[in-house]
């Protein structure tokens, strides 16, 4: 099962590398390890994870662009769309198969339309404000793939002489990075999206099963063409260095969901963000979630694997230093997981109070200095107080504003006594709108305070 593999993975990737500042600030610092230049617009973005197959009746990408005004109300800024590519069949999982398991690097899926739907379903969400970021597969094709029959020099064998499959994904072959012609025709694909396509970036599915060097090599390419947004589906932070704009914070989503069931506590959240600061490039972003298309469909619905906290952990990704990610249905409160290789569409659309809470926290992401991605952003302070491992408090501070946020990890509600530093006021209350005196001094089971000044 693939969440299995990905969960061993993603224990694996946490082994980082440290790594030393890039010149960005100031001219008069010394050129430094780290080398990738974000673009502006990355700062306060919310990245949005677009399941076409499953998001309408239709799935299609002319029926998706009927969501765009909803998803501009909503105010998400990145529209991530899991892999578009034609689905092999040969060895193909359920019916329609893995998206996972591409056919062809330069055409579409046709359940989803033509080339012309997805340039003008790009043009419209431009239009729009949105910025569109491809799922790009480099560590394998599926098993009919154009390569395996043109090239099949371009992959890893076994000892018999067969394609291979990596790990328990049987409807794809590994390629082989090795071979010179192949990384530049995958180069080439990369490009052609940007190029012709005008995409603004990638989320590069399994980034730390291919060379770091071809990705250091990528990422100048595609930037001669347009500057572009990487993400990288891991956490090995050596890619943040020359290639990759954002990587995954798989650590983080499992503190959260152990959180929820008390066998973790906001000394271990604490100590995973004071981690990363001896790991990451201090200009990395890491990207916060709570959940995604694989995580919903093998593990189960944040509300599943978060219970009474998926409120209080959705701030906890939103407010920390990163860019927060939502996955299709998160904002209408979604309890479904939906099918991987068969069409299975989101129940409903319809606006509720999960919808204007993370309205709310996309409004603020946006608008709050100390909330930027990246070094320019506020550094978070912690708090101590006396209600001990179930009491987040901490604050972030940038260009004369602050942002103090408090979190109750329990399902008990907490009264509790701090140091001076929390006895401050002329705070407004970013939920209510209000202005407040002191920050309180009890909050209520799973309860989430958010105060800026």
């Amino acid at each position: 099962m693939r969440s299995k593999v990905l969960l061993m993975i993603a224990v694996t990737a946490l082994a980082s590398y440290s790594c030393k500042r890039k010149q960005q600030e100031t001219a008069s610092e010394p050129q430094e390890k780290c080398t990738v230049g974000h673009p502006d617009w990355t700062r306060n973005a919310v990245i949005y994870e677009v399941n076409v197959r499953q998001y309408t009746k239709e799935g299609t990408f002319a029926a998706f662009e009927q969501h765009l005004p909803r998803l501009k109300e909503l105010g998400v800024d990145v529209l991530w769309f899991m892999p578009i590519h034609p689905v092999s069949e040969k060895n193909r999982k359920g019916t329609l198969g893995s998206y996972y398991a591409v056919k062809d690097y330069r055409e579409v899926n046709p359940e989803f339309g033509t080339k012309e739907d997805f340039k003008r379903l790009v043009d419209k969400a431009h239009e729009a404000g949105f910025k569109v970021i491809l799922d790009w597969v480099a560590n394998h094709t599926g098993c009919d793939n154009v390569w395996t029959v043109q090239r099949p020099d371009w992959y890893v064998k076994d000892s018999t002489g067969n394609f291979k499959s990596p790990y328990d994904w049987t409807d794809t072959y590994e390629l082989d990075y090795d071979n010179k012609d192949m990384r530049a025709e995958m180069t080439d694909a990369l490009k052609y999206w940007v190029k012709d396509f005008n995409i603004d970036g990638y989320r590069c599915d399994m980034a730390h099963e291919v060379p770091t060097d071809f990705w250091n090599e990528v990422r100048p390419a595609l930037d001669s063409i347009k500057p572009v947004f990487m993400l990288a589906e891991s956490e090995n932070h050596d890619l943040l260095e020359h290639a990759f704009d954002a990587n995954y914070s798989w650590e983080l989503m499992h503190l959260m969901a152990d959180a929820s069931k008390g066998s973790k506590t906001a000394e271990d959240i604490i100590a995973y963000v004071q981690k990363l600061d001896s790991v990451m490039c201090p200009d990395g972003y890491k990207m916060n979630f709570l959940g995604n298309h694989d995580e919903n469909s093998w593990n189960g619905t944040e509300f599943e694997r978060y219970g009474k906290g998926v409120e209080v952990f959705a701030v906890l990704a939103y407010t920390l230093n990163g860019m927060p990610m939502m996955y299709t249905g998160q904002e209408v409160g979604m309890k479904k997981r939906l099918s991987f290789f068969e069409k299975d569409m989101v129940p409903s659309w319809t606006a509720n109070t999960v919808t204007a809470f993370y309205k709310k926290l996309n409004e603020l992401k946006h608008a709050h200095p100390a909330l930027r991605a990246g070094r320019i952003g506020g550094k978070p302070r912690f708090y101590t107080s006396s209600a001990g491992k179930d009491l987040l408090i901490y604050s972030r501070e940038a260009a004369g504003k602050e942002i103090m946020v408090m979190l109750n990890l329990s399902d008990k509600n907490i009264t509790y006594q701090s140091n001076d530093a929390l006895y401050r006021d002329n705070y407004t209350d970013c939920f209510s709108g209000k202005k407040t005196g002191k920050l309180p001094a009890t909050l209520k089971a799973w309860e989430y305070r958010v105060f800026t000044r």
